[in-house]
């Protein structure tokens, strides 16, 4: 099979880069459009589709939205399409093709020492989501609990590497979830992301954005750096959080939440055949909000601030926090599984300085190098990077 990738979807809303400064916040307010890059031209995913009746609900499907969340969510059936447009469904053929999508995407397990050996002489630096990364996907995102395994593997690297959680999720929420202080965290996609304080003469992305950064303590009382490029936007993302509450409320499934930078309007579990009128609730509310924008996760759409910002950029402004921005010296590591987690890959492959590892059971385009099964095996390479480093002490 051929997985390469033309990077030709117009699924995704996450906004095209724009050459402003390397933090966009000067310019918080920038127009946006669909991005470039997507999934492979020679792998194909489709599921049966329902009809509809074309109503008041044709603009979500002009607009695409019901297969933009279809192309976000798992589906339950599924077809893989090889040259001879062969359909496999059971899951012995399922597996083949996983592996054969792992010859260009290898598990980061099986290419441990080769990871490893790049990471001679540098300084390892990890970056983790935190939903189908360090913890399952549930049906309810408040149950979505990592276990006590899964927490000593963090904080065993936490005490070895800079380590630092970027979330979709509130800063606060994550941190409740994960309960270790030895860790730095970012929430709602880096709009939120409480870090260290740089203490080198060095420039710093830091010291050129003090209007969004200010100097605190955390709950331990230790000093830190407080980075908001969206802080004038909390008033906004309240009032259409409730806005969202009050016109999903008679839709059965929908749960809707604030994470202060962004709202989230999950259907995992409404029925796939009111999808679309969620789609439509959400695009209804947005209109009357042309500074904010919608983008997708699974079986999630997102309401978040029309600013040049995302996990990439927060990777890069906690690199810099970290002192860290030496490329010859430094070797970060992004772990993540969804489409916003693209973005840190992306930075990553472009600055050719670390690596991004996908955490997918299923083959998909994408630009990290490396890939991971489920959580259990995030946290078995976690393992093996605590042991790995405990063995060079």
């Amino acid at each position: 099979m051929d997985f390469k990738s033309n990077h030709s979807s117009p699924v995704l809303t996450d906004p095209v880069p724009l050459n402003k400064a390397r933090l966009g916040i000067a310019a918080s307010l920038l127009p946006y459009s669909p991005s470039q890059t997507g999934f492979s031209s020679g792998l194909h995913w489709t599921c049966a589709r329902k009809k509809f009746i074309l109503s008041k609900l044709d603009d979500a499907r002009a607009s695409g939205w019901l297969d933009a969340m279809r192309s976000s969510s798992p589906p339950r059936k599924r077809f893989v399409k090889d040259v001879t447009s062969v359909e496999v469904m059971d899951p012995e053929a399922k597996d083949a093709c996983y592996q054969s999508w792992t010859l260009k995407y290898p598990s980061a397990l099986s290419v441990f020492e080769q990871i490893v050996g790049s990471a001679k002489g540098k300084q390892l630096a990890l970056f983790l989501d935190y939903d189908g990364t360090l913890s399952p996907i549930v049906d309810d995102p408040d149950r979505a609990f990592m276990s006590n395994t899964m927490r000593a593997a963090v904080r065993d690297v936490a005490e070895l590497f800079p380590t630092a959680i970027i979330s979709g999720r509130c800063r606060d929420q994550v941190f409740d979830f994960v309960g270790l202080t030895e860790l730095y965290y970012a929430g709602s996609h880096g709009m939120d992301i409480l870090g260290p304080v740089k203490h080198s003469k060095s420039p710093s992305l830091v010291e050129e954005s003090l209007p969004n950064c200010i100097r605190t303590t955390d709950k331990q009382g230790k000093e830190v750096n407080l980075f908001q490029p969206a802080k004038e936007f909390i008033p906004m993302i309240e009032e259409v959080f409730e806005l969202l509450v009050k016109n999903t409320k008679g839709i059965k499934g929908v749960k809707v939440e604030n994470h202060k930078f962004c709202a989230s309007v999950h259907y995992r579990r409404v029925d796939e055949e009111d999808w679309v009128t969620v789609a439509q609730c959400v695009i209804n509310v947005l209109k009357g909000y042309p500074r904010l924008r919608i983008t997708h996760g699974r079986k999630v759409l997102e309401i978040r601030p029309k600013i040049d910002w995302n996990k990439g950029k927060a990777v890069e402004f906690l690199l810099d926090s970290l002192d860290l921005t030496d490329s010859n010296n430094v070797l970060p590591i992004y772990i993540g599984d969804d489409r916003t987690d693209e973005d840190a890959f992306k930075v990553l492959r472009e600055s050719n300085r670390g690596y991004g590892m996908l955490v997918s059971a299923l083959p998909k385009e994408t630009n990290a190098f490396y890939s991971l099964r489920d959580p259990s095996e995030v946290m078995e390479f976690l393992k093996c990077l605590a042991r790995w480093k405990k063995g060079r002490v």
